[in-house]
């Protein structure tokens, strides 16, 4: 109630303003566009039904192609005003990167989130443990949900903006497709007016992209109906950099409709012991698109499980051949007699660094000085800057030079893990066939170009003495197999047998390390 009156009080303060600014008027005519100051301030609670469907530009199926088709679902949403407590009811049917679908709700109040069910892949120790399944969020994922609800509420934000006039501030016009919008800055978001209509068109927040570093993420309103005496936007979407990555259609909103409190509620075991909303650089884009694809693993560090795992190490496998484990994304690591090769950076520049830092002290004086990626999918390059800041060469698959050259000449300001240095004159070599790495000790690394179901310009590793070779998502090691082939497991038999290789023991970019000879029998090898 005390939001409400305090949205309605600053509505009168800004219409008695002799001379309000340019800002509070944007403001005030969006809310009158929309129904009114008292309208809005008349909202005590507010549900939603929809459809929506998403899409994510960095797993695409070639390096800089079309955003790969993640899934699509329904929701039912309510909101309380007053105690600032909402629920989503989610059930979502993938397509990528395996069909399946999760039925699930996130209750998210001030101090806490909670996840009721499944809601992904990467289910951490918690949920794990939990019987039905559920799990408090982390302090990132509150963070990121809170500030898109935030973003969701049309008119939660514009009597929001009402009920603090001195927050908001003065922003740059917005220009979209040749259109300027005028804008104003409030609490961390830049919102953008139709300058015909008066109305909010869209709500842009400045974030931190790992493989494409800074970059505009704007929720886009439209189709706009009157609902009770407000105007509501039927028709939303998200756009990362003008590509968009969600639709988001409603099929009925209600308000002030009877709102059964209990479903509103985190079990005061759960409260009690749940994070806060994490503060400072929040990884905003990790957190929602991993969960565009139903693998997002819900932690407060994300490399790893922060509940369930001891962290990041190194594993010798063999002889100057070690295994980055310990997180959800493995690297390999091959000390030369002068220098060293790694395969992938996952996730983020943080575990790059934290790799970096573990060689300088194991391996004293023997900069990185060739990085191999297998594949272009973010969660697999999302440490590249950090992994070439000691001026090591690129190697990439067929079809990736141009990509990965427009990511190192990105403007990354926003990097939350290292001040990035200048990477336009890194070296990239793309591999059609194959690329060999050597010492002057005879040791070899060949990267290997393969024909796989998951990504253009896919590179297998082979390191000769140890006998081992390294591959990313379309194998595990580890884990059982499954009782037929598939396709991802296929193309590592028929990348074997084109390379000529005899491998004994595959690691992988995921999971641990296997015997080869497991998966030649799958293959009725």
């Amino acid at each position: 109630m005390r939001y409400a009156l305090a949205a309605l009080f600053g509505a009168l303060f800004l219409t008695s303003c002799a001379t309000p600014t340019k800002e509070q008027s944007l403001v005030s005519k969006a809310a009158d566009a929309m129904g009114g100051a008292r309208a809005l301030a008349d909202i005590k609670t507010a549900s939603a039904t929809g459809t929506t469907k998403w899409w994510e530009p960095e797993q695409s199926d070639q390096p800089g192609g079309e955003p790969r088709f993640a899934a699509e679902g329904k929701f039912d949403a309510i909101a309380d005003v007053a105690t600032r407590a909402s629920r989503v009811d989610y059930q979502k049917n993938f397509a990528y990167p395996a069909p399946r679908s999760f039925t699930y709700s996130e209750v998210v109040t001030p101090q806490a989130g909670y996840v009721i069910g499944i809601d992904s892949n990467g289910r951490n120790a918690e949920s794990l443990k939990a019987n039905p399944p559920a799990h408090s969020m982390s302090g990132y994922r509150l963070a990121t949900t809170q500030r898109e609800i935030m973003r969701f509420s049309s008119t939660g934000l514009v009597a929001a903006m009402l009920a603090n006039p001195d927050a908001v501030k003065p922003a740059a016009d917005v220009t979209v497709r040749g259109a300027s919008l005028p804008a104003v800055q409030y609490q961390g978001f830049i919102v953008a007016f139709d300058p015909k209509t008066g109305l909010p068109e869209r709500v842009r927040t400045l974030d931190y992209d790992n493989i494409w570093g800074d970059v505009n993420f704007d929720y886009v309103f439209s189709d706009w109906r009157d609902i009770g005496g407000v105007k509501v936007p039927m028709k939303r979407s998200y756009e990362l950099n003008g590509r968009t990555v969600q639709d988001i259609q409603l099929t009925e909103v209600r308000f002030n409709q009877p709102v059964d409190q209990a479903r509103l509620q985190i079990p005061a075991g759960v409260l009690a012991n749940a994070a806060k909303p994490a503060t400072g650089n929040v990884p905003y884009q990790w957190v929602i698109r991993r969960q565009y694809i139903g693998t997002y693993m819900d932690s407060d560090n994300v490399s790893y499980d922060a509940k369930g795992s001891p962290g990041l190490r190194l594993q010798q496998l063999s002889p100057g051949v070690f295994h980055l484990t310990g997180g959800t994304h493995n690297s390999l690591v091959v000390e030369m007699s002068d220098h060293l090769v790694v395969v992938d950076a996952p996730v983020t520049d943080a575990q790059s660094m934290w790799l970096l830092n573990t060689a300088k002290s194991q391996f004293p004086g023997k900069p990185v000085r060739w990085v191999v990626l297998t594949h272009h999918h973010m969660d697999h390059a999302g440490g590249v800057r950090a992994m070439l800041s000691e001026g090591a060469t690129l190697v990439v698959g067929q079809g990736s030079y141009k990509h990965f050259n427009d990511v190192l000449r990105a403007p990354a300001t926003r990097n939350p893990d290292m001040k990035v240095m200048d990477l336009t004159r890194t070296p990239i070599m793309e591999v059609p066939q194959s690329h060999l790495m050597t010492d002057s000790k005879g040791r070899q690394v060949v990267a290997y170009a393969m024909d796989n179901p998951h990504a253009k310009g896919m590179l297998m590793v082979w390191v000769p003495d140890a006998k081992l070779g390294f591959v990313t998502d379309i194998w595990t090691p580890g884990p059982p197999l499954p009782a037929k082939p598939n396709p991802g497991l296929a193309a590592v038999v028929n990348a074997v047998k084109k390379a000529g290789i005899q491998p004994e023991r595959f690691a992988g970019g995921h999971g641990s390390v296997d015997e080869y000879q497991k998966l030649e029998k799958l293959m009725g090898q």
